[in-house]
């Protein structure tokens, strides 16, 4: 897994049913696009989040496909329409694997 990696994603309380909230997330992320070379002539590894997701109560909201060209701490900022109350798993793929995940929950009024 990588080290000093930090997801933070921001998500309203609460919001009207079937009213638009705006969502921001964030993760920190040295991200290498695998094109740079070390101090010795070496090809430093590609090393990026090359997916996110987001989905509401197992419904899919949105999936990026991020590629090299992508900065480092990859910030997204979304509208979603929240039917009713539930949570938000918001999911960030490694190159080497790892996942990471985060969840909010969202009630209606």
């Amino acid at each position: 897994m990588a080290s000093d990696v930090k997801a933070r994603v921001k998500v309203p309380k609460s919001a009207t049913a079937g009213g638009t909230i705006t969502i921001k997330t964030l993760i920190s992320h040295k991200m290498e696009s695998g094109q740079r070379k070390d101090g010795d002539g070496n090809v430093i590894p590609r090393s990026i989040i090359n997916r996110f997701t987001c989905e509401f109560n197992g419904q899919l909201v949105i999936d990026v496909v991020l590629e090299p060209a992508i900065s480092t701490n990859p910030y997204f900022e979304f509208e979603a329409t929240v039917p009713e109350a539930g949570e938000f798993t918001f999911t960030w793929y490694d190159d080497d694997g790892d996942v990471y995940t985060e969840t909010k929950a969202i009630s209606v009024s």
